[in-house]
């Protein structure tokens, strides 16, 4: 490896370490429905800003201390999505308990983490678009070698409760 791209991938992991939040990308939610004549106007329940990134179950679940995000089961090579648009920042596996991991910087404020991805299918720079599928699930260096997507959302580098933000509870 040539020492410019050591360097590089090093500052890119301690970037990645120490939680960087700054890509500008506007996310578009489903269109609310109008209520028809004589309907009590409900408030809008705000669209999800992510979705969720793989179909399985969860099996484990965001504590700040031990979890710092979603486990979701998957079978080896299961569809990994992008949660919302935004630019790739990161793919590798210097981080040994993420193993082969994509983050996304979603805009100023939220990036997302997608590890232990058995496949990855987007490069650092690309462009994705909410729902593109970014990599597939693995288990590089899980727990027992259990299959599964370790899924993280970062709010200004700090890590919280993907739950929220996955069903439109939260926004912001």
């Amino acid at each position: 490896m040539h020492l410019q791209t050591f360097v590089f991938r090093t500052a890119a992991t301690l970037l990645v370490v120490g939680g960087i939040a700054a890509c500008t990308t506007t996310s578009l939610g489903p269109q609310q429905p109008v209520p028809g004549p004589g309907a009590t106007p409900q408030p809008p329940r705000p669209a999800a800003l992510f979705i969720r990134p793989a179909a399985g179950t969860t099996i484990g679940r965001f504590d700040g201390v031990r979890n710092k995000g979603l486990d979701i089961a998957g079978n080896l090579g299961d569809p990994i999505v992008a949660s919302a648009d935004g630019r790739v920042v990161y793919v590798g596996g210097e981080l040994p308990a993420y193993g082969n991991m994509v983050i996304v910087k979603h805009n100023e404020t939220f990036l997302t983490a997608y590890a232990h991805a058995k496949t990855i299918l987007v490069k650092e720079g690309a462009v994705v678009r909410q729902g593109q599928k970014i990599a597939e699930v693995g288990n590089s260096n899980s727990e027992a070698g259990r299959v599964k997507l370790h899924f993280e959302i970062r709010k200004n580098g700090t890590p919280v409760d993907p739950e929220p933000y996955l069903n439109g509870r939260l926004q912001q």
